[in-house]
């Protein structure tokens, strides 16, 4: 599955909590923040990431800019944003590299936050999920929001992530 040996690379951890509060609902997973995403602190931060513009789409909401916008966008929303991975070794921000992966605590997660709805941000993310987490709600996996998915138009992705909406 890597495309180049990752075992001389540091393991790293993201160190950005996740985003929920004692309302969220549903919880969207990724799974491993980019290195553009890990610089800025926050999920979702190079450009390119169709994230934003999705869940502002479906949520019919304005585009967020700041990281204050985007988490009140989530939280108004009820949604919750976290990553299945917590630690890695990774090539850059190319999850086919990823190796010796460590998950996040999910169960305090779910121990804090009402979810009931389980949303994958990708083929990775959902993966990982059914692997670590069995017990935990099934999810549902959708379409990968990153510029490498090329093939998922915005308009597709929307029409995808539509199903997120709350109920």
């Amino acid at each position: 599955m890597n495309t180049k040996n990752t075992d001389t690379l540091p393991l790293i951890g993201h160190g950005i909590p996740p985003v929920y509060n004692g309302q969220s609902h549903t919880l969207i997973l990724g799974s491993f923040p980019s290195v553009k995403s890990r610089e800025t602190a926050f999920y979702y931060g190079h450009p390119q990431n169709r994230f934003w513009r999705v869940m502002a789409a479906v949520l019919n909401a304005p585009c967020p800019a700041t990281t204050q916008e985007k988490t009140d966008m989530l939280l108004n929303n009820g949604i919750a944003l976290w990553d299945v991975i917590g630690a890695c070794r990774i090539l850059g921000s190319r999850d086919e590299t990823i190796t010796d992966a460590v998950p996040n605590d999910l169960g305090r997660l779910f121990a804090q936050a009402p979810i009931t709805r389980v949303f994958t941000n990708g083929a990775r993310a959902h993966a990982l999920y059914a692997k670590w987490f069995p017990l935990a709600p099934a999810d549902t996996k959708l379409p990968s929001t990153s510029p490498a998915n090329a093939a998922w138009p915005l308009d597709r992705l929307v029409q995808a992530w539509a199903q997120l909406r709350p109920e």
